[in-house]
């Protein structure tokens, strides 16, 4: 008895040692893909200055630098947010801090509709970490700015002030929504969720093909409140599929049925969703190509950004649909890609950014194949969902 004993007790041990030496791979390449962001963070924020937030990479290898009125200034303050979210260090809460309060001035810029993106990603974070009630009456203040933008017969938020069109409303503007309905909530103000829902409804109706692909841009006629022109102003032709349009749909429908539990904008989500995940462009690592109709497919750049975004969205969409493990188990391969050496930095390189490999808008030549903050900045989103989803 006592020799059986002992010949089990041996295998359990054994049992117990593997398991001990076998993480799992999901472990690994998380906890990497964590503490080489937290890295390149500390490092960027030593290096950069406040309202000098670094932005992309020059094709000379110089760092592209955010002003004070650039649209993606805000993405760089909510990465540390974000990085201090997924690292516990204190070091980046600090410079969050200094790089979100350089922006406060921005709460009165009524001439873009980017206000979501400016002061939603950086004080729409600092504020949901710290309930600092000094973020919350920027936000606040911001949002009243944004909604100048609004005409009731269009019934959208103006994108542009410039080029030739006479109301232009892009896709990317879904993604100011989410500003708008916390907005709303948390000033008991009904005319933010309106203007936002209506915003939704138009886009839905004009800016999405049959197959639920959209263009970039939309004008409508101020007059009757209808499209005048449809373009992809960023793709490769008016009616490709820039990637990163898609992203942005994606997104935006998958939030504005978190906040409004309307069954429409679920389907939505889920029919843009579809129409990415199915796409026979589609490259094996899923990073797509900057357009999914690109005439130099597959040796067209990457866009990780719009890899990045979309991830981000299908884990939020996986948690609302029956059978969501589809969007789950998809956007996890993303991530995976992502936080392989194909395209997550390393430490002390790439200028400090965490990721490699997007594009900006490759039509006019700016920004193809280079790091950019928003890639970041949806990549930890992404991350930190995921994190949370697994737990």
């Amino acid at each position: 008895m006592n020799r059986l004993f002992l010949h089990l007790s041996r295998y359990i041990l054994i049992a117990i040692v593997l398991m001990a030496c076998q993480k799992p791979p999901t472990d690994q390449w998380l906890n990497h893909a964590v503490k080489t962001a937290e890295q390149q963070l500390v490092l960027a924020a030593e290096h950069y200055t406040p309202e000098h937030n670094p932005r992309s990479v020059y094709p000379n290898g110089d760092v592209r630098l955010c002003h004070l009125q650039d649209w993606t200034v805000g993405f760089f303050p909510g990465t540390l947010w974000y990085g201090y979210e997924l690292s516990a260090n204190d070091q980046l809460k600090d410079e969050a801090i200094k790089y979100t309060e350089a922006l406060d001035s921005i709460k009165h810029i009524t001439h873009t509709h980017d206000l979501g993106f400016m002061l939603y990603c950086s004080y729409g974070n600092a504020y949901r970490l710290t309930k600092n009630e000094a973020y919350k009456n920027v936000l606040l203040h911001g949002a009243q700015s944004l909604i100048s933008r609004y005409n009731k017969t269009v019934g959208c938020i103006r994108s542009w002030d410039f080029d030739e069109w006479q109301y232009p409303v892009i896709v990317d503007n879904m993604m100011n929504l989410e500003y708008l309905m916390w907005t709303s909530n948390t000033s008991n103000d009904k005319v933010y969720s309106d203007i936002a829902t209506s915003h939704a409804d138009i886009t839905m109706a004009n800016h999405f093909r049959e197959d639920y692909s959209s263009y970039h841009v939309v004008s409508y006629d101020t007059i009757t409140g209808k499209p005048l022109e449809k373009h992809t102003h960023q793709g490769y032709s008016h009616e490709s599929s820039w990637a990163r349009g898609q992203a942005w749909g994606v997104y935006g429908y998958t939030m504005m049925y978190r906040f409004t539990k309307d069954p429409a904008y679920l389907q939505m989500a889920t029919n843009i969703a579809d129409f990415i995940m199915n796409l026979e462009t589609m490259p094996a690592d899923l990073i797509p190509y900057w357009d999914y109709n690109a005439p130099n497919i597959p040796n067209a750049p990457r866009d990780a950004s719009a890899a990045a975004i979309t991830a981000s969205a299908l884990l939020e969409l996986s948690k609302y649909t029956t059978g969501g493990e589809k969007y789950f188990e998809y956007a996890e391969n993303v991530l995976k890609s992502l936080s392989s050496p194909a395209y997550l930095a390393e430490a002390g390189t790439n200028n400090f950014f965490v990721l490699k490999h997007s594009v900006g808008a490759l039509p006019n030549n700016s920004e193809v194949d280079t790091p950019i903050n928003y890639a970041d900045y949806y990549y930890l989103e992404a991350i930190l969902r995921y994190q949370s989803m697994k737990k």
